[in-house]
């Protein structure tokens, strides 16, 4: 299922939800300015990588959050900008710009702890704002799981529009990076993706945003 848009519109303009897709949009752009050896070097030197993390955290420990601005290719960052701006502006909306920002800063956090923690030997740099959106994927959950999300399905070999309740859609999502995420730790290699990173970001989110949401909801 790929999501193309939920049916709940956010009541004020999402501008911090917005600022942080210019911003990835931004640092993607200079990416693409460095060519191959320069992004590799760039990769390496501002990508979270595990390994360094957990041995020399005081050098590191900055990867965390700039990480969370590369990417690795267009499909990469319009994949993750495209499902930012579908969930992210309704969680915004209920926490207000400042906290949303610093609720999406924490989500990425606890998705490189857990990615770090369970991947500890790992060389290869974590990238992607997908932790930090796993995070507000979760907060939509607890917040909005009547919400209904149409997504493109493929039906017999031909793709049709279901509007489907977010609680049905964001938990297949999270089933699916479970399985990805225990295939990872038996040492299959899939794609290289820090499921677990989305695991972390996501159950974060479920379990946080009551802490940072307005006690009264609208």
């Amino acid at each position: 299922m790929f999501p193309l848009y939920d049916t709940l519109r956010s009541r004020r303009f999402p501008f911090v939800n917005w600022l942080l897709i210019i911003l990835n949009g931004l640092v993607f752009y200079y990416e693409l300015q460095l060519g191959d050896e320069g992004l590799f070097r760039f990769t390496q030197n501002w990508g979270l990588i595990p390994s360094r993390l957990v041995s020399t955290p005081d050098q590191a420990w900055m990867t965390i959050f700039t990480s969370m601005f590369l990417h690795g290719g267009w499909f990469h960052i319009l994949s993750n900008m495209w499902v930012l701006a579908i969930f992210g502006d309704n969680v915004e909306n209920r926490l207000g710009g400042g906290k949303y920002l610093a609720f999406y800063l924490f989500s990425g956090i606890a998705a490189a702890m857990l990615q770090s923690f369970l991947m500890p030997g790992s060389t290869v740099p974590m990238i992607g704002a997908s932790g930090a959106i796993a995070g507000v994927l979760g907060a939509y959950l607890i917040l909005y799981p009547q919400s209904r999300i149409a997504s493109l399905v493929p039906i017999l070999f031909i793709f049709t529009i279901v509007e489907v309740p977010a609680a049905i859609f964001l938990g297949f999502w999270f089933i699916s990076q479970l399985f990805s995420g225990w295939l990872s730790l038996r040492g299959a290699d899939v794609n290289s993706v820090a499921w677990w990173a989305h695991i972390g970001g996501f159950v974060f989110g479920m379990l946080a945003i009551r802490l940072f949401a307005r006690k009264r909801y609208s």
